[in-house]
């Protein structure tokens, strides 16, 4: 059982609070087999509102898992309480904005698509469903008049 944190790290302009909004937000990630080592071909989402039972009646997790290679059951939890948004005063640095404890599950890579949402830093004018799939994206504060803008969107994985 091990913790691995998603540290994300961005350019931020105008903008706050830039974070993962609602129960239905996919993490896609590429998911690699501790025991094996297989790692998913295809993109793969986690969601909060999701769980499955794991064997045994040893509670749930976000997905369980048998790995197509060595038929290993394993399983990835978002830990919901981890969730953090990624603020102006953030910009430019690595910061874990989720936590995912991973039982022969981990995640190896990272792709932000839809679902973002932030604020205006000065005036706190919503932008919602941001995607970040190009790692670049902006818009305009009609309020202050201003580009706002998330770019060079880039992410690390670290052990907790």
């Amino acid at each position: 059982l091990q913790r691995i944190g998603l540290q994300l790290c961005a350019t931020l302009e105008n903008i706050t609070r830039l974070r993962a909004e609602g129960e239905d937000f996919r993490w896609y990630l590429k998911l690699k087999c501790g025991n094996c080592g297989e790692v998913s071909e295809k993109w793969q989402y986690l969601r909060l509102m999701d769980s499955a039972p794991l064997k045994g009646g040893r509670g749930s997790a976000t997905m369980v898992q048998k790995c197509k290679l060595c038929s290993r059951e394993n399983s990835i939890e978002i830990l919901s309480q981890t969730i953090k948004p990624y603020n102006a005063e953030d910009s430019e640095k690595f910061k874990t904005i989720v936590e995912f404890e991973c039982r022969g599950l981990e995640p190896v890579d990272f792709q932000p698509q839809a679902g973002f949402a932030a604020e205006g830093a000065e005036s706190g004018t919503p932008f919602n469903d941001i995607n970040l799939l190009e790692k670049d994206w902006n818009d305009y504060d009609e309020k202050t008049k201003e580009s706002v803008g998330i770019y060079e969107v880039t992410h690390k994985f670290v052990k907790c």
